[in-house]
């Protein structure tokens, strides 16, 4: 019996004293692993830094994709603009024309309305042609 308390004594002993050794070696793993995590963290905020850097100019980009929009989309309107006055101003020309050629048509008309009433046989020529 008392072969079995010395072997529990020192198995006790034995696994305390390897216990504290290993909090002592775990203890500096402790401070190893904290000191690598600071310079990841340190790492990682870099990164940040320069991924936040990397956002402002594509906000800068696209601002200046939206600017240049605006300018295609105001040169477009502009163009259209320009064009439907354009169309307008050639067109003027045309319109007065063929303003003046209805009015002369209608005086012809009237003019041959009148000697039809005078010659029956221009009467007969203008009933038949719906005139």
């Amino acid at each position: 019996m008392k072969k079995i308390g010395l072997v529990s004594i020192f198995l006790v002993f034995g696994l305390v004293g390897h216990g504290f050794c290993q909090e002592t070696v775990t203890n500096n793993q402790i401070l190893e692993k904290l000191n690598s995590l600071e310079v990841k963290i340190a790492r990682l905020e870099e990164g940040q830094k320069s991924l936040q850097k990397q956002m402002d100019s594509l906000d800068k980009r696209i601002d200046d994709m939206r600017n240049l929009l605006y300018v295609i989309l105001a040169g477009m309107f502009a163009l259209v603009g320009f064009v439907i006055w354009d169309r307008r101003t050639a067109l003027a020309p045309a319109v007065k024309k063929v303003e003046a050629l209805e009015e002369r048509g209608k005086t012809v008309e009237r003019i041959l309305k009148e000697f039809a009433l005078k010659e029956p046989k221009l009467a007969a020529v203008m009933r038949n042609m719906a005139l």
